[in-house]
């Protein structure tokens, strides 16, 4: 019997990832270490409040990986996908090239703030690539200006190209050809991204210096 983890909140919250592989991460703006910190056995707070909620889980993806073989199918990440973002790392953590996902919704775009002021002080020197759909109302082109400005502020080097991509492995498949070291995206995709990882660990397309954040 697989043993999840709970965080406690005001509504129960059930990660389906054993809770020996989740690492829980209070900071509200993570330090300039924090992709070296990770690999590191995770501080005790002095003071521990149950009910305190964490900014961020992070999680091996091939341990996570290695317990999704063990079901007989591909299960979701999460039993009900909640607020708190998921940051699934390989071999290596970096943020040198990021990808953010921005589809046009008020989600996305509160997505990338969060995670842009989550991780400021750790993505000054990346190069970010902003990717959004080919065709985007008239009445979403300012938001769509703002973050770009917004995600230009803090990182050294800022690009921005539309694609008509549809599925998450679209956009896996973009990120693994290209190099980019972190994939910024929705926990919509989570349950499809799930089954594109499932399928393609430890394979030919396999790279294992793409990092994923995901987020509502």
């Amino acid at each position: 019997m697989i043993t999840s983890m709970q965080v406690k909140s005001s509504d129960s919250i059930q990660f389906a990832i054993p809770e020996q592989i989740l690492k829980r991460h209070y900071d509200q703006k993570l330090p300039k270490s924090f992709c070296q910190d990770v690999f590191k056995r995770p501080i005790i707070k002095s003071v521990f409040h149950p009910e305190e909620i964490p900014s961020l889980l992070s999680a091996n993806l091939p341990k996570v990986l290695d317990w999704l073989h063990k079901q007989e199918k591909p299960l979701p990440l999460e039993n009900e996908v909640c607020n708190i973002p998921v940051l699934l790392y390989d071999k290596a953590l970096s943020t040198e090239k990021l990808l953010l996902h921005y589809d046009g919704s008020p989600t996305s775009a509160e997505l990338i703030r969060k995670f842009v002021n989550l991780f400021e002080d750790v993505i000054q020197n990346s190069k970010a690539t902003i990717i959004s759909p080919s065709f985007i109302p008239k009445s979403k082109l300012k938001e769509e200006e703002e973050i770009i400005q917004l995600v230009s502020q803090f990182t050294a080097e800022t690009s921005f190209i539309k694609f008509n991509f549809n599925r998450i492995g679209d956009f896996w498949s973009y990120a693994v050809k290209n190099e980019f070291t972190l994939l910024v995206t929705s926990k919509n995709h989570q349950v499809d991204l799930a089954k594109v990882l499932f399928h393609f660990y430890k394979g030919g397309m396999w790279y294992d210096r793409l990092s994923f954040y995901l987020s509502l």
